[in-house]
């Protein structure tokens, strides 16, 4: 079962969680990991065992 990223109106699969101090973790697609991981504090943290959803 693939989880979908939490991110609004997005279908992508998750592949990397956002520890984010000021709020809950996040799973979120590679795309918005990317952007929302460039903020100060968050640390994005892939998921090896979904290194394939990373491509897409």
């Amino acid at each position: 079962m693939k989880l979908e990223c939490s991110e609004p109106d997005c279908e992508r699969p998750a592949a990397v969680e956002l520890h984010i101090p000021w709020d809950e973790n996040r799973l979120v697609c590679a795309a918005h990991a990317r952007v929302l991981g460039r903020q100060d504090g968050v640390v994005a943290d892939p998921d090896p065992d979904r290194a394939d959803d990373l491509l897409e």
